[in-house]
């Protein structure tokens, strides 16, 4: 039992030695920004303003069962590594009411990408990149995520902010095609 226990602590002693450099996270903004593109071109071609229109509720759909089962996940793998230096404990217990969030959410920007001119899952999916840098604002600024998380820690927050736009855009773009799945079962 002490082995292991011992074990653990060097796994973490080792893990908030690790720290993330500006560099690293320029190179994951360009390697997301790629995802992105590749997930979202052929996505955007797919849906015509009409079918996005239609999809108001297949688009509701995908973000709860996306986000749900994403920030689930993550929040469990990664407490240890992350979530735990700013979050309660308890705070575990109501992830997945994240599901009422990331609905409203996907219909909202849903909506507001179809009152914009142009293509609307262009809109959808970099106003999903703006969501993904105000979440990051608030861990930044008001969580204050780079100086708990150690392996954050001394990372200027301007980097971090632009690698959330391209993170989301990934997301949103896969919301995007988990909407178009539905939509075509539904039809």
């Amino acid at each position: 039992m002490t082995g292991s226990v011992s074990q653990s602590e060097d796994t973490n002693a080792s893990l908030s030695n690790q720290r993330l450099t500006v560099r690293e996270v320029w190179w994951s903004t360009i390697l997301f920004g790629l995802l992105g593109l590749a997930v979202s071109i052929p996505l955007i071609g797919c849906f015509d303003f009409e079918r996005f229109q239609t999809a108001a509720r297949a688009v509701g759909l995908a973000s709860a069962l996306f986000w749900t089962l994403f920030g689930v996940t993550m929040l469990f793998v990664f407490w240890d590594r992350y979530y735990h230096y700013f979050y309660p404990s308890w705070i575990r217990i109501t992830a997945p009411l994240t599901v009422l969030l990331y609905t409203g959410l996907g219909m909202g920007m849903g909506w507001l990408a179809l009152q914009l001119p142009g293509k609307p899952l262009l809109w959808f999916v970099l106003l999903g990149g703006v969501e993904g840098m105000l979440e990051h604002v608030l861990g930044i600024f008001m969580l204050g995520i780079v100086d708990k998380v150690p392996f954050l820690r001394g990372l200027p927050s301007l980097p971090l902010i632009v690698f959330s736009f391209f993170e989301y855009i990934l997301y949103w773009a896969i919301v995007g095609w988990g909407a178009l799945g539905i939509t075509c079962l539904w039809n």
